[in-house]
């Protein structure tokens, strides 16, 4: 069965670093893209950034390249989140979550077309 699951929040001090990580397993097929999503309290769940087997990293919605950087380690299932310079209305529920399909898949694609979820890591930017 599918599984992800991510790790690595924390609290740190608005201007300081974390860096997630996500691993997987059990994908079904070969074509497949995985994201990295936060969700602040009360708000929706948005992406920040997704890599898939036929595209590069894309960044989306209010990431800021640069600050905040996604990586894949090319020997294994894992990817991270690079997050530089964090400000207070980072604090939120850090996601990783997979999608596949026959075809090649679209990064980053709408929230709901991703499958499975990992539990979600929590990131507090207080002082």
């Amino acid at each position: 069965q599918v599984h992800v699951a991510e790790s690595g929040g924390g609290l740190v001090q608005p201007g300081g670093s974390l860096r997630l990580s996500c691993g997987w397993g059990g994908l079904p097929l070969d074509n497949y893209a995985i994201g990295w999503f936060r969700q602040a309290p009360g708000k929706g769940r948005e992406g920040n950034s997704c890599v898939s087997k036929s595209e590069g990293v894309t960044y989306s919605g209010d990431s800021m390249k640069g600050r905040f950087t996604m990586s894949r380690d090319a020997g294994k299932n894992m990817v991270y989140l690079q997050m530089n310079s964090l400000k207070p209305e980072g604090t939120a529920v850090y996601y990783c979550a997979l999608k596949w399909d026959i075809k090649d898949v679209i990064c980053p694609g709408v929230v709901e077309s991703y499958s499975t979820w990992g539990r979600g890591t929590k990131v507090t930017v207080s002082s």
